[in-house]
């Protein structure tokens, strides 16, 4: 076990808990905006939906009932512009941080094998490439008109390239015009590129585009995988529900794989998700909620001398007082309020942190007057 568990970073959270402590410690309580974890009701039409399925004694099936089949792609032809999908460009997964985390490992990637990611980015790309035992590294994309995509990366033994927008942690959002230079150059050198859009439902200031949209695609899903999550946009963390949509030639394989590994979602979870992509009000009702924290905790990190950079989308504010991100972590706590340093998400994070949504109105009003 030591042999696997040791080409594991330290698990970075462990890291926050002398901060947590102090930010507890706070007379009217802590106001955690670290984790960006949901903590609104998962909707009733959805917890009826998993109740209405509990009787569920057998075994469910890996890639999920032709009616979640059907949910995925019709949400997937309304959302993202995919409309000629079926049946087989789709995969329900357990959660989406499970597939990243062995994504590598079930493609048959490693040593000698290629895995980028972006220099700004979700730790767990680097841990799925660390548990393949395939080298790993990250890029910075360049936009403009001269930038055909990832060109600081060499594609000789890449096989699989990591997208991120909206970004974790930045809430950068890629335009359709750069997503399309990417994916061109990916096709171009046999790369796999895999989008991790699980924001994509969130953008405030910018309109997020999937790599499956036909005007990034050209029409054809060769060589694409979009990984799509109901955590954030419908309050599902606690029920683990994804799925991926995209090549049949790649999904077809990793159904395969998933079956041998027992890797199904829950019969209930499967009836959840289905009712969820099914309802579009719930998720307008849920922005509105993140929306109106965005502008109140915006304002008052501005007002209290922070700079706050990208961040036109997703769940966070990725924001800096232009000093070590830790000194900013010390700086908050000691105002009961716990944030994530930014250098859990790379070293060019270490002067910014990133402020999670993800907290009642009480407790964004609480941040907002300490601030």
């Amino acid at each position: 076990m030591s042999a696997v568990s040791d080409r594991l970073p330290t698990f970075p959270w462990d890291k926050l808990e002398p901060y947590k402590k102090t930010a507890a410690a706070h007379p009217d309580g802590i106001v955690d905006l670290s984790v960006g974890t949901p903590v609104d009701p998962v909707p009733e039409l959805i917890q009826k939906a998993l109740t209405d399925a509990a009787d569920s004694p057998g075994y469910p099936t890996v890639w999920g009932t032709p009616a979640l089949r059907d949910a995925i792609t019709g949400w997937a032809g309304r959302r993202l512009g995919a409309r000629d999908m079926t049946h087989r460009h789709v995969l329900p997964i357990v959660g989406s941080k499970e597939l990243v985390a062995w994504l590598p490992t079930q493609l048959g990637l490693g040593p000698g094998d290629r895995v980028a990611f972006p220099r700004l980015a979700y730790p767990t790309y680097e841990v799925g490439a660390r548990l393949a035992r395939a080298q790993y590294e990250a890029y910075t994309l360049t936009p403009g008109a001269d930038a055909p995509g990832p060109t600081e990366l060499d594609p000789e033994g890449l096989k699989l390239l990591w997208l991120n927008s909206p970004s974790n942690p930045t809430g950068r959002v890629l335009p359709k015009s750069e997503l399309t230079r990417i994916v061109a150059w990916a096709r171009e050198h046999g790369v796999l590129v895999v989008s991790d859009e699980c924001y994509l439902e969130l953008g405030w200031e910018a309109d997020p585009v999937s790599v499956l949209h036909p005007d990034v695609n050209g029409g054809s899903y060769d060589g694409l995988v979009a990984v799509h999550s109901l955590s954030k946009r419908s309050n599902l963390a606690g029920y683990r529900a994804a799925f991926l949509a995209g090549d049949p030639a790649v999904l077809g394989p990793l159904l395969e794989i998933r079956k041998h590994g027992g890797m199904m979602t829950s019969a209930p979870t499967q009836a959840a998700v289905v009712a969820a992509l099914g309802d579009d009000e719930h998720v307008r009702v849920q922005r509105e909620r993140y929306a109106a924290r965005r502008t109140a905790l915006r304002e008052a990190l501005l007002g209290h001398g922070f700079r706050i950079e990208h961040s036109e989308a997703s769940l966070y504010l990725w924001a800096t007082r232009d000093e070590s991100c830790w000194d900013t972590v010390a700086h908050l706590a000691g105002r009961g309020i716990l944030v994530a340093p930014g250098d859990f998400y790379g070293p060019a994070g270490g002067r910014f942190v990133r402020v999670a949504l993800t907290a009642t109105d009480e407790r964004v009003r609480a941040a907002v007057a300490r601030l």
